[in-house]
């Protein structure tokens, strides 16, 4: 998220060309909803949006039927949720109610929730909603859900007394100065994630007011940008406004009006899009999470309309960047950027490299896609994101969050403080600690595609059938999956081989060897009727290996199966202070110098060996300082190096 008030930080990339959809909308502006309507086709006039969904090869299971067991990802659940609860409705409330007039004495929140930050009410009306509704699906909270539907209601009162339908946490006078070009940070950005927030409230706890309210929001964006011209309108996107393409479709989906997908269309930036339809990577300069939204909502417009170019927008730009701008983690950006071309990333290790939301943006887009392609590559990437980039991200003592992730050697993890940060990434972290279940499991109409080895267990009604998921991994090499079947089911149990298996696996039916196993990057696949008690033990050797840098061959990241491992450096010169950080997103603080790793071509792994009796740690061999090895996710509180500087040329 761009600061205006960090003068270090650069303006948005321009856009110029006229928004896609555009002929749609006569005389350069948007027509009126019954006009939109009027120009539909008899047959898709009150056709809801989600029944034109182009069908993809999979889809997930709803979070209502997947469960976390014990674990790493249900402790990170537990912490968030005592975030949650922790929280004041008064003091989330507060700015929302001070701008629509409504006397309040709570105590403000502080950071970017301050009554005088521009972006106040992002989290509080937005981020903060949506994890309370996800939280119920995902958990069964109903205090949650009761304490979200109580917001819904206040926010509500807050829209009604602004007479307008229009709902924020700051007067419209700075969507006046976004159409004048006049400074201002970014609030469209705001109102979009207050309209998911409702909207997810709705869509997880049948909270029919939330709809109502996001509706009367999309109904104000209408009549504001009315009067707008396209070329008008593409000077206004190069402010950032998050994902108003997508929280539009989605309404569009759920209402069955056509209008508010033509409002969406307005809401494309064309110089981000057009040459990503055109499969060029021009993203260098650009700021990385003001994009990511953006292709999110590309993506739906896809599934929404059947639009081939949005499924070309999409499918290139995940490809691209995860093939040419992620680092070992799965992260990407660097200060908030992609600084650099395609493949050039050996200059982009820093204090602010990777920012947490990419990580949560880009994997919201790998959903998507993996939905439409059932591709384990993409779910390789997911797992390689999830486990390195977002895991490990969230203080599990007092459930703050971090904004980016260093992977400059010499530095250490630090987070939100509890009421005066508020960052957009700890409300994407909020998100993503109350949604991790929801892309475990995929079904198609005759199996289940198990992708992530988390513990938990999936609930299948329509075929009378739980999936219970016994794993400790990943200090378990593997899992065991038991089948409860109200009645003998015929069906395939699709099991991801992930990309590291390079050491083969095993698989046992009910304590049988099958002697059959499946290649990296596939899916191993079981048909058969699955009755009561089945059980399916998958062995999964992990194995160290080396990934260099793809411009620098001599910095080195060490790897674990999924798991990048980092060098633990200690405490020296740390303070408790330097492990927190209020409204700024980084505290002050600098590295300490880090000893160069001397390496053998013949044997790139052999400067690491195990420690024999602990899980997941490794030690150096034969270098001048004797260093330990632990998984990125699991260091907390001191300092750490991932890519190592070596001594001699790599493979």
């Amino acid at each position: 998220m761009t600061n205006l008030n960090r003068p270090t930080r650069r303006q948005f990339v321009s856009t110029a060309a006229a928004v896609a959809g555009a002929a749609l909308l006569p005389n350069q502006l948007l027509a009126s909803p019954a006009q939109v309507t009027a120009a539909m086709t008899p047959g898709m006039r009150n056709k809801p949006a989600s029944k034109q969904k182009i069908l993809g090869k999979v889809e997930p299971f709803p979070l209502t039927q997947v469960r976390l067991r014990k674990g790493v990802f249900q402790d990170a659940l537990e912490a968030n949720r005592r975030y949650l609860h922790l929280l004041p409705s008064d003091r989330l409330l507060h700015t929302f109610r001070v701008n629509a007039g409504i006397p309040s004495s709570a105590e403000p929140l502080g950071g970017w929730e301050k009554p005088d930050c521009e972006l106040r009410g992002h989290f509080t009306g937005g981020h903060y909603l949506s994890a309370c509704a996800l939280m119920y699906a995902s958990a069964g909270d109903s205090e949650l859900k009761d304490k979200g539907n109580a917001l819904v209601s206040e926010l509500a009162n807050c829209q009604k007394a602004l007479k307008n339908s229009y709902l924020s946490a700051f007067p419209e006078e700075l969507f006046d100065r976004l159409r004048e070009g006049r400074r201002v940070w970014a609030p469209f950005y705001t109102y979009h994630k207050i309209m998911a927030g409702l909207l997810d409230m709705y869509v997880h706890c049948g909270n029919d007011q939330a709809l109502s309210v996001a509706e009367g929001m999309a109904g104000w964006v209408w009549h504001w940008q009315e009067s707008i011209s396209d070329e008008h309108m593409q000077r206004i996107l190069q402010t950032e406004f998050g994902g108003m393409n997508e929280v539009l479709g989605n309404l569009s989906a759920v209402t069955g009006k056509p209008h508010y997908m033509a409002l969406a269309g307005r809401f494309e930036k064309a110089m981000f899009l057009d040459p990503l339809a055109e499969h060029r990577d021009e993203l260098k300069g650009i700021h990385a999470n003001t994009h990511i939204p953006q292709v999110i909502g590309a993506a739906r417009r896809y599934e929404l309309t059947g639009e081939p170019r949005y499924h070309d927008i999409a499918s290139y730009f995940l490809q691209e960047v995860t093939g040419e701008r992620i680092y070992c983690t799965g992260g990407t950006s660097n200060d908030e950027f992609w600084r650099t071309p395609p493949g050039k990333l050996s200059t982009e290790l820093g204090k602010l490299t990777e920012e947490c939301c990419c990580g949560y943006n880009m994997l919201k887009l790998a959903r998507h896609i993996f939905g439409w392609t059932a591709d384990p590559g993409v779910m390789d990437y997911y797992e390689r994101t999830l486990f390195n980039s977002r895991l490990g991200t969230q203080n599990l003592q007092d459930s703050g969050m971090g904004y980016f992730l260093p992977l400059a050697s010499g530095y250490w993890k630090y987070f939100n403080t509890t009421y005066d940060s508020f960052w957009c990434c700890t409300g994407t972290g909020v998100e993503e600690f109350a949604k991790t279940a929801d892309s475990i499991y995929f079904h198609d109409d005759h199996g289940i595609f198990v992708n992530l080895f988390i513990a938990s267990e999936v609930n299948w009604p329509e075929k009378g059938l739980r999936l219970e998921q016994q794993t400790n991994f990943p200090e378990e090499e593997g899992a065991t999956l038991v089948v409860h079947a109200d009645k003998p089911t015929e069906l395939a149990l699709n099991i991801r081989i992930p990309y590291w298996a390079t050491r083969g696996g095993m698989v046992k039916l009910n304590g049988t060897n099958l002697g059959a196993f499946s290649s990296p990057s596939s899916y191993l696949t079981l048909n058969r009727t699955w009755k009561e008690g089945d059980r399916v033990e998958v062995s999964l050797p992990m194995s160290l290996r080396i990934e260099t840098m793809p411009d620098d061959h001599t910095l080195q990241a060490a790897m674990y199966g999924p798991l990048v491992l980092a060098g633990r450096l200690g405490t020296e010169g740390l303070t408790k202070s330097m492990f927190y950080s209020g409204y700024d997103t980084a505290p002050s603080g600098d590295p300490i110098p880090v000893p160069a790793i001397a390496t053998s071509p013949n044997d790139p792994v052999g400067w690491l060996k195990p420690v024999s009796d602990q899980a997941l740690t490794f030690q150096t061999v034969g270098q001048a300082q004797k260093l330990t090895l632990i998984p990125l996710y699991k260091l907390f509180g001191e300092r750490y190096a991932v890519y190592w500087k070596t001594t001699s040329a790599a493979v």
